[in-house]
């Protein structure tokens, strides 16, 4: 008998672990120095609040890998998960609430909830948040605001009505210096991005999502949160990362960087050691989402 109950427990363990070592892609653990498995990085969690998941938009194994994480998470954490994202806008958050609550169609909520282009990369999560009842925080900032900031700066905030502030951060809004604009002013070519509101646009976007978790967490203390967003936004622990940690100083996070790489057969580790706690490299074989 004790013979059959390990054999079927060490038969659970290796259909779990093929599940995730799939030739697609590969998760290195850069603290430890080693491959990991994705049920490594949702174990870690035991100890962290907020995880990161720094992903291309166009990378299909990089989202079927954020719902493997949201699932895990949700049975490792029943009651606590809660998935954040950028793709949704805070002042959205009323209809997505009403489609998790299964009150209006999904025609309606992709409408009305101003989905991104490729929604159906994020269907899935949003499927399984609403069949598990979990929470979802529309995170991002709504683009009439982000063009009021690429057009007149951070100052332009402060002529919004004060209920505009429902949807947003407080004022004022921290424009980080140093590396993070260093990394930002390379990504455009060096061109000093024409002005100084493009740079304070992206800070704008990492500000108002960090803030959207952090309020979150003020209410919910014993959550879990799976934060999706582009890689840019969290890799090296910068952009949102360090946004939260001004909101909620005490909050441990966890960030993932995942993308393709031409390395993908022989990755050089080292390399991307300062990308985050965990680095994900997908096949550059695969065919991207447009």
């Amino acid at each position: 008998m004790k013979y059959l109950l390990f054999l079927i427990a060490f038969c659970a363990f290796s259909n779990l672990r093929g599940q995730e070592m799939n030739p697609d892609f590969k998760v290195y653990d850069v603290r430890r120095q080693r491959l990991a498995l994705i049920s490594d990085i949702v174990a870690d969690m035991d100890k962290a609040t907020v995880l990161f998941f720094g992903e291309e938009h166009n990378d299909s194994i990089g989202h079927s890998l954020e719902l493997m994480i949201l699932r895990k998470m949700n049975e490792r954490f029943p009651a606590q998960t809660a998935l954040s994202l950028e793709m949704f806008y805070t002042d959205v958050q009323p209809e997505l609430d009403e489609y998790l609550a299964g009150a209006i169609s999904e025609s309606n909520f992709i409408k009305e909830g101003r989905a991104w282009s490729n929604y159906s990369d994020y269907r899935p999560l949003i499927e399984y948040a609403k069949a598990n009842k979990l929470r979802v925080i529309a995170a991002n900032a709504a683009a009439r605001y982000s063009n009021a900031v690429t057009k007149g700066g951070l100052e332009a905030l402060r002529l919004l009505p004060r209920s505009s502030f429902t949807f947003l951060p407080p004022l004022p809004i921290d424009t980080a210096s140093g590396r993070y604009y260093e990394k930002f002013n390379a990504l455009l070519g060096g061109h000093n991005m024409g002005s100084m509101k493009v740079y304070q646009t992206q800070n704008f976007w990492d500000a108002t999502m960090a803030w959207s978790i952090a309020k979150y967490l003020k209410t919910q203390r014993s959550a879990k949160v799976l934060h999706i967003n582009g890689r840019f936004h969290s890799d090296e622990k910068l952009g949102i990362p360090a946004q939260l940690a001004r909101y909620a100083p005490k909050i441990k996070t966890l960030n993932i960087s995942a993308f393709s790489d031409d390395s993908f057969e022989h990755p050089d580790w080292e390399k991307f050691k300062d990308l985050g706690d965990y680095v994900i490299i997908t096949n550059p074989e695969i065919v991207k989402n447009p």
